[in-house]
């Protein structure tokens, strides 16, 4: 099984990150062909071939972070729209929000958030969502 590493650049030879500026060139179509790529980053043909299919930037997608959440509200006007509020101050964003009906007075909510940009940590959230008289059972489901 092959292992993969995620290392500051800064401890890597300047050449991987010119085998990527190349890479880029010719995926971006700024230059025509591989000697024009490698010459405008200062490599050799050699160190490109090398490196070309070994060296990536993480992906975009790689940034985004997701967490699901359950609680459960007592059915009482603005509650929900209160949770709301907390989850954007928090500078989370709402996915989905799933909430079943409520059952004797409390309703059963489940909250997937994208948290990429969330200040603090999960924790700080549920600890926040917590503090509500009329939030009951904040649980954290998933992380990603």
């Amino acid at each position: 099984m092959e292992k993969y590493y995620i290392v500051d650049s800064s401890i890597l030879p300047e050449s991987f990150d010119k085998v990527i500026q190349a890479r880029n060139l010719l995926e971006t179509k700024k230059v025509h062909n591989v000697s024009e790529a490698v010459k405008a980053v200062g490599i050799s043909r050699g160190t490109y071939y090398k490196y070309k299919d070994l060296v990536f930037l993480p992906d975009e997608e790689l940034n985004d972070r997701k967490a699901v959440i359950s609680m459960m509200l007592h059915h009482q006007q603005g509650i929900l729209s209160k949770v709301l509020v907390d989850i954007s101050e928090s500078n989370a964003s709402i996915l989905t929000i799933n909430q079943n009906i409520p059952i004797h007075g409390i309703a059963t909510v489940v909250i997937s958030l994208d948290i990429s940009h969330l200040n603090g940590t999960i924790d700080n959230l549920l600890d926040k969502l917590k503090l509500s008289d009329f939030v009951d059972n904040v649980r954290l489901i998933s992380i990603e």
